[in-house]
């Protein structure tokens, strides 16, 4: 399977993905638990995922599968794995407040080729294949041209104390704000796609997992950026992403590399 049709594909499972979490959204009796690493889940995030791994049995069963809500599948004899977030920005959705999505990329052999983010609450899809370039509702997108951080406009996730207190982070994300030009924590998916399209420079999550970050590393990559942990590596595995626009990001690195999370000297 090239990966234009897992990119064909990818859109064909975002399409369910949103009947089933518009049919959701600020509904009065939506269910919601509080998983073991007391975080919620919601009816939809599992309804969801449960849709796209049916569907995936039904198309290509020999397909691998990772999910937030039910796991890894492994594959069958292919080198191809799903990589799925039901509803990434579950608390939003859960609020009410349309700034969700859901992602769904998929790794050849290791290394991610294709991702959709799709958040119909917001009428808006973006998605990106290897070699196919980035594009947000058809139109293709590219990153800024932003070479200065004086210029920049920034926006990073405050996930929780233990988070932003590890190694400094927080100090140095307010330091790195004071040398921008704007600074509006976002979160989620969302500035990231944002630094994708050009309206944001720099975008960084000090905490999240490789569900949350597969989709957005290869629509900020083909668009031109770059996604790296805050070590600087090319991953999506390595809890924490930084995006930026390429230009910048060399910069943006160094404002942060005292990071505990870099390792001991």
């Amino acid at each position: 399977m090239d990966n234009g049709s897992l990119l064909e594909l990818g859109l064909e499972l975002a399409d369910l993905a949103d009947v089933l979490t518009m049919e959701r959204f600020r509904a009065r009796d939506l269910h919601v638990e509080t998983k073991h690493d007391a975080t919620p889940v919601t009816e939809a995030d599992r309804a969801v995922e449960r849709a796209i791994r049916d569907r995936l049995a039904e198309v290509v069963p020999d397909h691998g599968v990772m999910g937030e809500e039910f796991g890894t599948r492994l594959a069958d004899e292919s080198d191809i794995r799903w990589i799925l977030d039901p509803i990434d920005g579950t608390k939003s959705y859960l609020r009410g407040v349309p700034i969700w999505a859901t992602l769904i990329a998929a790794e050849r052999a290791g290394e991610l080729v294709m991702g959709v983010a799709s958040a119909p609450a917001l009428h808006t899809r973006w998605w990106a294949g290897r070699g196919f370039g980035s594009f947000r509702n058809g139109e293709p997108i590219r990153v800024s041209s932003v070479r200065h951080l004086g210029d920049a406009h920034l926006s990073f996730a405050w996930d929780s104390e233990a988070a932003f207190g590890e190694g400094g982070l927080e100090d140095r994300l307010l330091a790195l704000g004071r040398n921008c030009w704007r600074v509006r924590a976002l979160g989620d998916f969302w500035h990231h796609m944002l630094v994708a399209e050009g309206a944001y420079d720099i975008s960084v999550d000090p905490a999240a997992a490789l569900w949350d970050l597969a989709a957005i590393r290869v629509i900020v990559e083909e668009a031109g950026g770059k996604a790296t942990d805050l070590a600087g590596m090319p991953r999506a595995d390595g809890g924490n992403v930084v995006c930026t626009n390429g230009l910048l990001h060399e910069e943006v690195l160094a404002a942060l590399a005292a990071l505990s999370v870099l390792g001991p000297d």
